[in-house]
């Protein structure tokens, strides 16, 4: 257990770090310093915390000989570098990249489904899942609780944040060239993004999936302990600023109800049923913007497949899908439970 631990924040000013700082302070999550880190560029910058001035610094393996727990949100190359080192040091390491999510000694939690998990970190690490990956366990794992998780078949429809500040620039200048009636620049996606949706994200495997869509299965399977879990996943980019959804059909062992799957919501946290259908009442990404649960609606029994439902599920990439569960482990690390 930690108590009062001091922390580190590393890509600190990138989006999903100002969002970790966010919810350190709006969670008043206990600790004894804060030390934010990124690039050479950013350092010198001037960041407010709870009231006072602190100076981002730069990353350098010697930052972490006072930290007990340092929060990674700045891409799988500096954590495959830096991780390790802040590990070496003592440090605890949440990491937010998919560097470390598939090795076998390195938890991979979502603190709502497997917390337990958090505690055996033999090498200080413990990695965050994949955005598209939390908001859908979000909304399966109390359905699994009861009726048994087979099968997942997907479609997400992502918000062009997951591209970082990039894939916000991009939609924002396609949209304002188009509705100008001047040409269209393309540079972070592989074609124009607004009032249009990408079949694509992340690169191609060779059986077709993108890496991407693979996150789901692997990391599905990890995270539920279902090594048998299949997974058919499709990934779509959607000019959409904030907030992830995904269509899902998910088939279950046992025979399910539409009664009792919405019932299964009751009293969890991190997730809320916003299902009315006859009063056009269901989520959208919008209504999970900046908020830290998951909306579940249109639950319906699948018309194909036996013991299936059909549902949809939205929710923030950037605070739950990323952010907000960083900084769930690091509270459980702090409770000790």
């Amino acid at each position: 257990m930690m108590k009062n631990p001091r922390v580190a924040i590393v890509g600190a000013t990138g989006a999903v770090g100002v969002e970790i700082l966010s919810c350190l302070e709006s969670r008043n999550f206990p600790l004894a310093s804060l030390k934010l880190l990124a690039s050479h560029r950013s350092a010198g910058k001037q960041v407010a915390f709870r009231g006072e001035m602190l100076t981002v610094e730069e990353l350098t393996p010697e930052s972490f000989h006072d930290v007990d727990l340092a929060l990674f949100s700045a891409g799988g190359d500096i954590s495959r570098e830096f991780a390790p080192i802040a590990a070496a040091a003592g440090t605890v390491v949440v990491d937010n990249s998919s560097a470390f999510r598939q090795e076998a000694d390195v938890p991979l939690v979502v603190p709502e489904i497997n917390g337990e998990a958090a505690f055996n970190h033999p090498r200080n690490i413990i990695a965050n899942p994949n955005c598209t990956t939390i908001v859908t366990l979000m909304a399966l794992y109390p359905l699994h609780v009861r009726y048994g998780l087979k099968t997942i078949i997907a479609s997400s429809y992502q918000a062009v944040s997951g591209s970082g500040q990039h894939g916000i620039a991009e939609l924002e200048n396609q949209v304002r060239a188009i509705v100008n009636g001047c040409p269209v620049e393309i540079s972070t996606y592989p074609r124009q993004i607004a009032f249009n949706v990408l079949p694509q994200i992340d690169k191609f495997a060779d059986n077709g999936y993108t890496k991407e869509e693979l996150k789901m299965l692997n990391e599905g399977r990890k995270i539920l302990s279902l090594p048998e879990l299949k997974v058919s996943c499709t990934c779509v980019r959607v000019p959409v600023y904030r907030s992830h959804s995904i269509s899902c059909v998910a088939q279950f062992e046992k025979p399910v109800d539409v009664a009792g799957a919405q019932a299964c919501y009751e009293g969890r946290p991190g997730v809320r049923l916003v299902d009315d259908p006859a009063a056009n009442v269901w989520p959208t990404p919008l209504d999970s913007t900046n908020g830290d649960d998951c909306l579940v609606g249109r639950i319906r029994l699948d018309s194909a497949i036996d013991n299936a439902l059909s549902l949809w599920v939205v929710g923030d990439q950037v605070r739950k899908g990323a952010a907000l569960n960083a900084v769930q482990i690091a509270e459980l690390l702090v409770k000790g439970n």
